[in-house]
């Protein structure tokens, strides 16, 4: 698409949601009712009800999701924040930063069932996040280093996966958890790269830890950003609003995108909206933005 005399490209982003904000919807149910109200893109929180990889008919299940899309015209990303899929009692964990060997290989059996799934859907992306180094079982803080060390080498595996599938990996800076801030992203991208491994920018994010002007970041990290998360948040407090409940200043935010050419999707996540699902993701003077 073209516009002007100098015929400058006009790249227009997507607008999708994520499905952690419908969790009491079905899989399909949850993206034919995004459909229905207009979204272009789904991203796919694996859980319990949705495309399972431990469920027993998860192959005919992902495969069913994949000509459902295609029959939508909708695109899609995998999303691996379940909170209680791998373990039942501790919320989001194991992850790639857990103490135990055998936990951390347990969340990288995980994603690389997800890099599976995206696969076979066609997916934009794999979008997961480091995890909390916590105390160990000892009681002994693990330093700086030895958390990279752990991080590094689960990644390592879960890169070299993603590679031998094709599929992209976002990776996403979350507050509180080892990797939280641009800078720590830089860190860890001096320490390990790949052509495949890129950024799942959550604009919230951004205003709680302070990360502002968002605009700024968007145009800094331009040639990284593969997946965007979007929803309203305040300075200091990591919780996921409506929009026009927080603080952030979105127009500026949204002109970024478009200046850098980001044509992927800009995924709504409100993840604890899923009591009011329907009605939280009907929202269209807001949505605007990115028509």
């Amino acid at each position: 698409m073209f516009s002007g005399a100098a015929c400058r490209p006009v790249f227009l982003m997507i607008l999708g949601y994520n499905t952690n904000g419908l969790a009491h919807h079905d899989a399909l149910s949850a993206v034919r009712l995004l459909a229905e109200i207009g979204y272009r893109s789904v991203a796919i929180t694996i859980d319990h009800g949705t495309l399972n990889p431990y469920g027993e008919q998860s192959g005919e299940e992902v495969a069913e999701m994949r000509r459902f899309l295609d029959s939508l015209g909708m695109r899609s990303v995998v999303e691996t924040g379940a909170r209680f899929l791998l373990d039942p009692n501790v919320k989001h964990e194991p992850t790639l930063m857990t103490a135990d060997a055998s936990g951390r290989a347990q969340r990288v059996e995980f994603l690389k069932h997800a890099i599976d799934i995206a696969a076979t859907l066609g997916s934009d992306c794999v979008s997961f996040w480091s995890g909390v180094l916590r105390t160990d079982v000892d009681g002994r803080t693990p330093t700086l280093e030895e958390g990279f060390e752990r991080l590094i080498q689960g990644l390592t595996e879960v890169i070299g996966y993603a590679e031998g599938r094709n599929v992209v990996l976002g990776f996403e800076p979350e507050p509180g958890m080892f990797i939280d801030t641009m800078a720590r992203y830089e860190s860890l991208l001096e320490r390990i790269d790949a052509p495949g491994f890129q950024l799942t920018l959550d604009v919230g994010h951004l205003q709680c830890l302070g990360e502002v002007p968002i605009a700024g970041v968007v145009r800094c990290w331009a040639n990284r950003i593969v997946n965007v998360h979007i929803e309203d948040m305040c300075a200091g407090v990591h919780e996921h609003r409506m929009f026009g409940e927080g603080e952030i200043d979105f127009p500026p935010a949204i002109a970024a995108f478009r200046e850098i050419g980001y044509d992927g999707a800009l995924n709504v996540e409100l993840s604890r909206h899923s009591h009011e699902g329907p009605a939280a993701a009907i929202w269209r003077e807001e949505a605007s933005f990115a028509a």
